[in-house]
């Protein structure tokens, strides 16, 4: 790979993720489900109903104050030769800091919903058994994995009938897992309760 290429691949790596990670400033609405936003935002539900899940937008996700960009603030993308070494370097750094992104341990066994897009792990005679959940169109296949914090591992109690970039709710116990698969790492657990369709939330905010 070229030095130039390092540098694409930084800045995809640098847009994507802190596509992700820097959902709290997107819209109140319920998410939206096309390819250039994520299915993220702030909290979609207002009000927390006991004995049912709690419906979390994917900032929550991301501990307060997280920035994996504020190592690079003093340099300029923009001013590294082709065959400068520190492309590499920070390409190298960047990815670290994806994989070991910190999560919110305040969400550690809390009932949630969320939505997001399957990327299959397993298949099984037309079903996903296994998969990981992401915040936004491609990720992990067409475009670089988000930070680990920005990832779901999910294990379905029932296969579920969707295709790769599926949009969907997963609801189930959060866990702060670690994992690391051939898709990417994922920093978050759901053994899933129930897996369905993506819908606009009717309980979001107006």
């Amino acid at each position: 790979m070229t030095s130039r290429s390092l540098r694409r691949a930084f800045l995809s790596l640098a847009v994507f993720g802190l596509l992700a990670a820097r959902v709290a400033t997107a819209a109140d609405a319920p998410p939206p489900t096309s390819a250039s936003q994520p299915l993220a935002g702030k909290q979609v539900d207002a009000k927390v109903v006991p004995g049912q899940p709690r419906t979390i937008g994917w900032d929550e996700l991301v501990p307060k104050g997280w920035d994996p960009m504020k190592q690079f603030k003093d340099v300029d993308l923009s001013q590294l030769d082709d065959s400068d070494p520190r492309a590499n370097d920070m390409l190298m750094k960047l990815q670290d800091a994806f994989d070991h992104a910190p999560v919110n341990s305040a969400m550690n066994g809390v009932e949630v919903k969320i939505p997001g897009f399957v990327v299959p792990l397993e298949e099984e005679q037309g079903t996903v058994t296994e998969f990981l959940l992401v915040p936004y169109f491609g990720a992990c296949i067409h475009t670089p994995p988000p930070p680990a914090n920005q990832i779901l591992h999910v294990q379905p109690k029932q296969a579920a009938k969707f295709r790769s970039m599926d949009t969907v709710w997963v609801t189930g116990k959060l866990q702060t897992v670690h994992n690391d698969s051939t898709m990417g790492v994922s920093g978050y657990h759901i053994t899933a309760d129930s897996v369905t369709r993506y819908t606009p939330d009717k309980s979001a905010k107006p």
